[in-house]
């Protein structure tokens, strides 16, 4: 029979099964890429302890060419960390006249990250990062 009559049932939509399916497969996309979009996030985010550490290097190294030594008071090295989102203080470690070792720990999205610099006279700076 044709479309007018009786006998012919036209299929419209999808049944249940479809629709699980398609669900399902959606929410193991999103299981698997969820956690990796967050984590790219916090090492973007953790960047901005890296800059902070940057900017303390310049200041170290500004205060060494005036005093002849590292110093470990944070005031005498007027850093601004007033724009700063995530890494908002930072502790100096030890400062001597061979070099020094600067921390800052995130807060926020960035909680649990940890950026250590350790600088010397002899081999630079090194950077690390935990928490990542």
């Amino acid at each position: 029979m044709d479309a007018k009559g009786m006998g012919c049932l036209t299929k419209k939509g999808f049944t249940l099964i479809e629709l699980l399916i398609v669900f399902i497969i959606v929410g193991l996309l999103a299981a698997i890429a969820i956690p990796i979009y967050r984590a790219n996030i916090k090492k973007v985010a953790s960047a901005e302890g890296t800059a902070l550490l940057g900017s303390i290097l310049t200041s170290q190294k500004a205060y060494y060419s005036e005093h002849g030594r590292y110093t470990s008071d944070k005031n005498a090295m007027g850093i601004d960390i007033s724009g700063n989102k995530y890494f908002r203080d930072f502790v100096l470690q030890s400062a001597d006249e061979n070099g020094f070792v600067a921390r800052t720990t995130g807060t926020g999205l960035c909680q649990g990250v940890e950026v250590t610099m350790e600088y010397t006279n002899a081999a630079g700076a090194t950077l690390s990062s935990t928490g990542l």
